[in-house]
């Protein structure tokens, strides 16, 4: 062999020795004491909690304007009396055994098992205000399925007498202030519920001239209808019937 053979050796063993010196300088040697490896498992869930945190810390310094925060009421400062949505909570008191008519609407509803007192006052405050209006307007036909047959009989007797006279009678509801059951009970498989309605109306009655008569006071009264609706408990029907009315003023 020439001596350029041994030179090419040495050359290359050269840069052999250059590059392992550069490997142990980038990536270190191992002794025997590193610590293990991370556990990519255990990153994650630490990544997990610190976004937990991290959106926790941000929802606590969310500003309370934000549409994406939704405050709860102050139970402590609620007042039932202030609020409509307390009345079926109110009703529900009538459940109690020492309610007079607790007997009543116990057999009302085991003989239907969907009445229940918030929704029928909700719904004869409704047929309350459907019928004054229909009277006063002298609608028939709105007052036919309200009512039973005696009931309708004299509405519109009233109606006619109010017509042939050459009357009109305009009645405004200003305010209802009170809504509230006064007696119930089931009769064979008639339940029958006797409700109070109090409030704040305008009603006068103007002669063929657009005049008032003479004995109409104007300006809003209090009225207080004591109306009795009715409805059989066996029927697909879910609506209730006007079967009864009179007024303590």
């Amino acid at each position: 062999m020439g001596e350029g053979y041994f030179l090419d050796i040495i050359f290359l063993a050269m840069v052999a020795g250059f590059i392992f010196f550069r490997l142990r300088n980038v990536l270190g040697r191992r002794t025997g004491n590193e610590p293990p490896p991370p556990d990519p498992r255990v990153q994650d869930r630490s990544g997990d909690q610190s976004s937990d945190q991290s959106a926790d810390q941000g929802a606590a310094n969310q500003p309370v304007g934000d549409d994406n925060v939704v405050a709860l009421p102050d139970r402590s400062r609620f007042n039932p009396a202030d609020n409509d949505d307390a009345r079926p909570q109110a009703e529900a008191a009538l459940w109690a055994d020492e309610s007079p008519i607790g007997a009543g609407l116990t057999k009302i509803k085991l003989a239907d098992h969907r009445f229940e007192p918030g929704e029928f006052t909700n719904g004869a405050r409704m047929a309350y205000e459907m019928i004054v209006d229909a009277f006063a307007n002298g609608d028939r036909d709105a007052l036919r399925p309200l009512l039973n047959d005696q009931v309708f009989d004299n509405f519109v007797g009233a109606i006619d007498e109010r017509e042939d006279k050459g009357h009109t009678l305009e009645t405004k509801i200003v305010a209802i202030k009170g809504t509230e059951i006064i007696d119930a009970e089931l009769k064979d498989k008639m339940a029958e519920v006797t409700v109070k309605f109090v409030s704040e109306m305008v009603a006068v009655t103007r002669d063929e001239a657009g005049e008032l008569l003479p004995d109409q006071a104007g300006g809003t009264h209090e009225v207080t209808d004591i109306w009795t609706f009715a409805r059989n408990t066996r029927s697909r029907d879910p609506n209730w019937q006007l079967i009864e009315t009179h007024g303590e003023n």
